[in-house]
């Protein structure tokens, strides 16, 4: 059985060359970690063989974990999961990345409860790409108002967009998915630059990773490859 370094070596390796095959930057893809379910002794293996950033889809769990490994302040914690309005003091107290915010009232409330003492809030808004009634997102329709809207309110960095494409897909039309995304941000950093950088992809998983690097993005989202085969959460 592979342990959580070589997968991570693997993982980075398999990053490297879809960078290079791509004509794209060395380093202009970074590695999430998709950890949720894992225990903290396997995020600290993953830190140990250099993997920093994680990506948490349960509040309370990932507050377990970031209290667990506190005396590893170099982490750096993303959410990625759904956003309950209930929840977004501790989000925006305890991240540094959420890349699932949907509408204007969560942003807003990120915004009033990050805590001034604090680098502002990295935000991607996730888009339903494929306006799937099961997925969590904004329609592509409602970006323009949510990107003038959020990129005015104080303590976020409005850093992009996320999606978690229909995996039943063919791969043409998951291509498709993705160019779309990579365009659909290329158009709002043109129409609003004031609203900030504007300079992520969050999108790509362990089985279509290459596709999506192909396609522009910036951070892939990756669990089974990093840490095997996930003990679904009950």
């Amino acid at each position: 059985m592979s342990s959580i370094a070589d997968n991570i070596g693997s993982v980075t390796r398999r990053i490297q060359k879809a960078t290079l095959q791509a004509g794209r930057e060395p380093n202009s893809v970074s590695l999430l970690a998709v950890s949720k379910t894992r225990s903290a002794d396997e995020l600290r293996e993953a830190v140990a063989a250099g993997q920093l950033a994680f990506g948490e889809n349960y509040l309370q769990e990932a507050l377990d974990k970031i209290a667990a490994l506190a005396d590893l302040a170099e982490i750096e914690w993303h959410f990625i999961g759904p956003i309950q309005s209930n929840k977004t003091r501790q989000i925006a107290s305890a991240f540094s990345w959420v890349h699932s915010v949907d509408r204007l009232k969560v942003a807003r409330r990120l915004s009033e409860q990050r805590e001034t003492g604090l680098p502002p809030l990295n935000i991607c808004l996730q888009v339903n790409i494929n306006n799937e009634e099961s997925k969590s997102g904004c329609q592509p329709d409602e970006l323009p108002e949510l990107v003038s809207e959020i990129g005015q309110l104080p303590g976020l960095n409005l850093r992009g967009l996320m999606a978690i494409p229909d995996p039943e897909q063919g791969e043409s039309d998951l291509r498709a998915s993705f160019r779309s995304l990579a365009n659909t941000l290329k158009k709002l950093r043109q129409e609003y630059p004031e609203a900030g950088p504007l300079d992520t992809l969050s999108m790509g998983m362990s089985g279509d990773l290459e596709m999506a690097v192909a396609e522009g993005a910036t951070w892939v989202r990756i669990g089974t490859a990093v840490f095997g085969a996930r003990a679904y959460k009950s």
